[in-house]
């Protein structure tokens, strides 16, 4: 339990760091994310907006990219960590929800936090029930 309370702080340091790198001039809602794999190495991200919104990058995406681009293999991501400033622990968008639903370990968690000691945790299966899987075969 102490190892995940210290990997907890850490990916919200991270986090909170990535977050101050927000480009969001259009809603005004920095968001800041990390995530660890299975080796231990840790990615950070942060949310990059466009005056084409559908274009924006969310955080969580940027972050679980990086990993992947740093040779993180699909299934192999066991925390992520969420942070909003503020004093609301907000939920992930649909989108994120489902790459991180295919990417991030079948045992992983999703947890967002904020400024105060509110914080909210999905297991993979609670952050997106009933998600979209590609048939073999097609």
């Amino acid at each position: 339990m102490k190892h995940q309370e210290e990997s907890f702080a850490s990916l919200k340091e991270m986090a909170m760091v990535a977050c101050r790198n927000s480009y969001s001039p259009y809603s005004k809602f920095s968001v800041g994310a990390a995530v660890m794999g299975d080796d231990g190495r840790a990615f950070a991200g942060c949310n990059v907006e466009n005056a084409s919104y559908g274009m924006t990058q969310c955080a969580e995406r940027n972050a679980v990219g990086a990993a992947i681009s740093a040779g993180c293999k699909a299934g192999s991501l066991l925390t992520l960590v969420i942070y909003t400033p503020g004093d609301t622990a907000h939920p992930p968008c649909g989108a994120c929800r489902q790459v991180m639903h295919e990417l991030m370990a079948a045992d992983s968690r999703v947890i967002s936090c904020c400024d105060n000691d509110e914080f909210r945790v999905w297991a993979q299966h609670e952050h997106l029930p009933d998600a979209f899987i590609f048939p073999e075969g097609s």
